[in-house]
């Protein structure tokens, strides 16, 4: 049996996503689509609820069962460029550039990866299969004495599809690579766009 991994995570990094076209029961990404990354992820949460349930006879238990919930994923960035947000919304472009919601918006479903880091150099990578995000509210605030930063926030709803090397449909796909190894990386980044690892977004110097 190999050995068991007994590390919390530290961080977090490398957020991707792309939209998925309608293949039958399989949702794949699109043939001439793209992977992207959106840089400078903060935080992220799934939250995959199970309840209990329980059925009774002769004044017991007679049964367990498991009833599983919407799962959800709320993540925070620096920032979401106006580029992302049109794709991830469903937001209309004019021609002169400007972007635009409306009572008519429809998200694409979307798959989407990010990394959990741990010291040492280990990454966990998660995938989600196929979901929508929401549109998040617009706000601002007046620069006080002292400057500070504000935190764009996306939330979405994901649901079961079909993954290759799976029996049953599946919503979240995870994997560990220690210091230096990529086979687990790669192999989810195929199961859940169907494309290759892009390699992780740069960084701008002084940003």
């Amino acid at each position: 049996m190999p050995e068991k991994i007994y590390k919390a995570s530290t961080g977090v990094e490398e957020f991707y996503y792309a939209v998925l076209a309608e293949d039958g029961s399989q949702s794949i990404i699109k043939e001439n689509e793209e992977i992207s990354a959106i840089k400078f992820l903060q935080n992220i949460e799934i939250e995959m609820p199970q309840e209990m349930v329980r059925a009774f006879g002769d004044n017991k238990t007679a049964e367990l069962g498991v009833s599983n919930g919407n799962t959800t994923i709320t993540s925070g960035f620096h920032t979401l460029p106006i580029e992302d947000r049109i794709v991830l919304f469903g937001a209309e472009k004019s021609e002169d550039g400007l972007a635009a919601y409306g009572s008519d918006d429809h998200p694409p479903f979307v798959a989407c990866v990010f990394a959990k880091t741990h010291e040492g150099g280990d990454k966990e990578w998660v995938g989600l299969t196929k979901g929508k995000f929401m549109r998040s509210n617009i706000s601002g605030q007046t620069k006080e004495e002292s400057t500070e930063f504000s935190q764009s926030e996306m939330t979405g709803e994901f649901m079961e599809r079909k993954v290759q090397g799976y029996e049953k449909e599946k919503t979240c796909v995870f994997g560990w690579d220690k210091k230096g190894e990529t086979a687990k990386r790669d192999a989810l980044f195929q199961k859940v766009f169907g494309k290759a690892y892009p390699g992780a977004p740069v960084v701008p110097e002084g940003a």
